[in-house]
């Protein structure tokens, strides 16, 4: 498989690392070889060598500080539309930043690739919780693959446990803890800091942005309950369609009150089905303590699904990380070998 990687930060070079640690075992066990043809990010530059680059080699330019473009050989200028158009390439790897309000530039990136009939795997919100269906559809008519495992959770396997692991169930409900850095937040607070302290605590361990409104103001669980409600659902809602409420006005007294009733606060994403309608909502809830999700603490995220079969079933894993994130890619690639 030759894979352009659209986007070369955090998950980019965490998917690179397990690419080559890997790749012994995953020719050996799932017949799965790569080759990285390309490699374009804003702020890190470019290379192209359709023989396959050295990944290497590039991981280490850009942890030096040192542009791609100066890939011995192989540096380019080519930005993200041109590397589509013009690379030898049999999947766009699409790991650019979220930007929830427009899903741009990733949308068109992911729009391009699968025009020029290319598998698309991404991470990046945006597109998903502003154009999953147009995209979904444009996969489908040119016959290739779009997964996107990683925007929910990261490398825990919440899609693929209801398209695969659950497949044939009815699912009635799904709601979870799906922004680590809300739940770093309340269990410091459970554990005694305010708000204002909590919040910096998880600035100063880079959970939390400096600007934090997208965790904070429940806004990234938003774009996940709008990916949940449209990929496992099948509704076409946008972000605006659901309510959200983040979790600025919880204070510590309640959470000692939740505490002195035998519940805890979470952020809580939820998606579930209303007649024949499909609603979503993101805000803090006291959850049982006797709950799977009473139990996840610190930057953990889960998610309990809601079946016909089985009952409830509730997944806990990372919502985040370099090796995690990447890990999810992986998952998505190999899916894609198998039916090549």
């Amino acid at each position: 498989m030759r894979l352009l990687l659209i986007g070369f930060g955090t998950v980019g070079q965490g998917l690179a690392e397990l690419l080559v640690e890997k790749r012994e075992a995953l020719a050996r066990d799932h017949g799965f070889t790569w080759s990285v043809t390309g490699i374009t990010d804003m702020q890190k530059g470019s290379c192209y060598d359709p023989a396959g680059i050295d990944l290497p080699r590039a991981v280490e330019l850009v942890q030096q500080g040192r542009s791609l473009s100066t890939y011995p050989g192989a540096g380019c200028d080519w930005d993200a539309p041109t590397m589509i158009a013009r690379a030898e390439a049999d999947t766009v790897v699409e790991l650019t930043y979220t930007d929830i309000k427009t899903g741009e530039p990733a949308t068109s990136h992911v729009r391009a690739a699968l025009e020029a009939g290319r598998h698309v795997v991404t991470t990046n919100k945006g597109p998903l919780a502003l154009h999953y269906r147009e995209l979904a559809d444009l996969a489908r008519a040119k016959g290739v693959r779009f997964l996107f495992e990683g925007t929910v959770m990261s490398g825990t396997p919440v899609l693929n446990l209801v398209r695969e692991t659950l497949t044939g169930s009815a699912i009635a409900e799904v709601r979870g803890i799906l922004n680590g850095t809300t739940n770093y937040i309340l269990t410091r607070m459970e554990e005694g800091l305010d708000y204002a302290s909590a919040l910096k605590q998880a600035q100063e361990l880079g959970y939390a942005e400096a600007v934090p409104d997208a965790d904070v103001l429940g806004w990234d669980a938003l774009a996940k309950v709008t990916i949940l409600a449209n990929v496992v659902f099948g509704a076409a809602l946008r972000p605006d369609d659901s309510p959200c409420e983040g979790i600025t006005g919880i204070s510590a007294a309640d959470i000692a009150q939740a505490r002195s009733a035998g519940e805890r606060y979470k952020l809580i994403g939820r998606v579930w089905r209303e007649g024949d309608a499909v609603r979503g909502s993101v805000a803090p809830q006291r959850v049982p303590l006797s709950h799977p999700l009473a139990g996840v603490m610190g930057a953990t995220n889960a998610m309990t699904v809601t079946t016909d079969t089985v009952g409830e079933v509730t997944i806990v894993g990372p919502g985040a990380g370099r090796r995690q994130t990447g890990f999810s890619v992986l998952v998505d690639l190999l899916a894609i070998g198998r039916q090549a």
